[in-house]
């Protein structure tokens, strides 16, 4: 996918989105499934206390079928 589709994907989103938006971002797929994705480490995220943090980009990879984890 072209770099500038991915910056339109998901445009409305703040760069960083909680468990629930991460939901709606990968089409409805409930909590568990999504704190099973981020427990497991097939995307990448940041615990607050006991809340996660996603990066909007690592969501983005994981739908486009790359490993979902920002390359440093």
């Amino acid at each position: 996918m072209a770099a500038g589709h991915r910056k339109m994907m998901f445009a409305n989103y703040p760069d960083v989105v909680c468990v629930d938006q991460l939901c709606t971002m990968l089409g409805g797929i409930g909590k568990k499934n999504a704190y099973d994705l981020l427990r497991s480490g097939v995307s990448r995220c940041i615990k607050i206390r006991k809340a996660f943090k996603i990066p909007k980009v690592c969501a983005i990879e994981y739908l486009i079928g790359g490993d979902g984890k920002v390359s440093t």
